[in-house]
């Protein structure tokens, strides 16, 4: 664990405990970390006078502790970021169904839990960045097309059996059948341009570097290196051309950022409302612009200039609750074809 996230955790569990007994709190689980949310956090407590106590580390880090925490947990909200990662808190039984008329009336039913187990809050895209040097767009228009021929030694990604990569193959399975997937997912490592490591942020750089032609990155990846101070870090984003894949077929594969109620949550009623208050206008504004996406919510403005410029693009409109049911799937895909 980090030393940033040990300090956090410390920390913010001594709030949380201190809090059990107090009705005006909410304990939050969080994998968010952005300076907008301080505002977004103040706002709801100067709503309503419910004081918000944080817990924040990694995604996986979160998960582990509720279910060491058992019964006793003093957890009311988890937020986190996938598909696969809130499939796994599903399977985990960390949750708890939650029927909320403000909730399913302003969260799409594609980006929430059919029981209302989770809901999504903001958007992303997995999109294809790619070296215009030595790529032909062409070429890079499909998600498909990472397994063509013409992209042979090109293709540079994450490990397969990160979330962000198994929600894509998980939507392959859905739109393909898990045999035509596994065979696309089999042509992708063959055109490994070098074994998968780092982050999306690395898969750009390499790209930018000559190193890969081509590689798969989450949209706000690049949204932060054009937004960034450093004037390296735009040079980057410069020197990399973006595709939003798939816009003549299934549309671009979407992920959310999105949590739910805890299963043991010890202020049920306060975390219902924290909840609902995420999908109200002003709070969609900040959560969404704290990590560079899109507000989930119809009605609401993400106001992000560097990310409105990336231009429109036609959605895959598959639901996430879909790639979560196909995510053992795609993991046992990504064993089988050797993407480590």
């Amino acid at each position: 664990m980090h030393a940033r996230a040990r300090v956090l955790l410390l920390a913010s569990a001594a709030m949380a405990a201190s809090a059990l007994g107090q009705d005006q709190a909410v304990n939050l689980y969080s994998a968010r970390h952005y300076d907008t949310d301080e505002a977004l956090y103040a706002n709801f407590t100067r709503a309503t006078g419910i004081r918000v106590h944080r817990i924040e580390a990694s995604d996986d880090q979160l998960l582990e502790r509720i279910r060491n925490e058992g019964a006793n947990s003093p957890a009311d909200v988890l937020l986190i970021v996938d598909a696969a990662r809130l499939t796994n808190a599903e399977q985990l039984k960390l949750l708890a169904p939650l029927k909320s008329r403000i909730l399913e009336q302003r969260i799409p039913p594609e980006v929430r839990h059919p029981q209302g187990l989770w809901f999504g809050f903001s958007s992303r895209a997995r999109v294809i960045v790619y070296d215009a040097k030595s790529v032909n767009l062409r070429d890079v228009q499909r998600y498909e097309d990472l397994a063509a021929p013409a992209n042979k030694g090109k293709v540079c990604t994450r490990p397969g059996s990160h979330p962000y990569m198994l929600s894509l193959v998980s939507a392959m399975i859905e739109h393909l059948g898990e045999a035509r997937a596994e065979a696309w997912a089999r042509g992708v490592v063959a055109n490994f341009a070098r074994p998968p490591r780092g982050g999306d942020t690395d898969q750009i750089r390499a790209v930018a570097a000559g190193e890969c032609g081509v590689a798969l990155t989450n949209s706000y990846y690049l949204v932060r290196l054009i937004r960034s101070t450093k004037p390296e870090d735009r040079a980057v984003a410069q020197a990399v051309g973006l595709v939003w894949p798939d816009q003549n077929g299934h549309g671009t594969h979407m992920n959310i950022s999105g949590g739910g109620l805890v299963r043991n949550a010890p202020h049920r009623d306060n975390a219902i409302r924290f909840l609902e208050y995420l999908a109200s206008d002003e709070a969609q504004t900040y959560f969404a612009n704290g990590n560079n996406e899109w507000p989930v919510v119809r009605s609401a403005v993400a106001g992000n200039p560097e990310l409105a410029a990336l231009g429109n693009f036609r959605r895959d409109p598959l639901s996430i609750a879909a790639l979560g049911r196909n995510v053992a799937a795609a993991q046992r895909i990504v064993d089988r074809v050797g993407w480590r």
